[in-house]
């Protein structure tokens, strides 16, 4: 299967849009963000990544436990997601309380990607 990605510099911008003002910008020290994303597609090469919920979980996964930036990693990791989503032809009507409480979770590795994935399948069948 074809899916389209994200490159890092979708990525910063995506970032440099949901940094709010007073917010510490930039990224944190001795982190990657091609390095992260370069998991994503090592996922992708070894079958790891079946359909867009999980090629999204995996995006929010990485980019929300990664904490590549200084400050809006869960803000940056929902918006990557809904963006990944997006481009593969699903869009999702948010309940943002919800989803929100979900990004703390998996950023928090209280819920896996596994969990995650499924919950974003979920959200479509409701």
């Amino acid at each position: 299967m074809t899916f389209k990605l994200l490159s890092s510099e979708l990525v910063e911008l995506i970032y440099s849009e949901v940094l709010y003002e007073g917010e510490v910008a930039g990224r944190a020290a001795d982190t990657s963000l091609d390095g992260a994303l370069a998991r994503i597609q090592n996922r992708i090469n070894y079958g790891l990544i079946g359909d867009a919920y999980s090629l999204a979980a995996c995006y929010a996964t990485v980019i929300s436990q990664g904490h590549r930036f200084n400050d809006a990693n869960k803000r940056t990791a929902f918006i990557a997601m809904d963006t990944v989503l997006a481009l593969n032809g699903i869009e999702i009507h948010w309940n943002t309380v919800e989803v929100g409480q979900k990004i703390i979770s998996l950023a928090q590795s209280d819920i896996d990607e596994a969990l995650f994935t499924q919950w974003l399948r979920d959200q479509v069948a409701e």
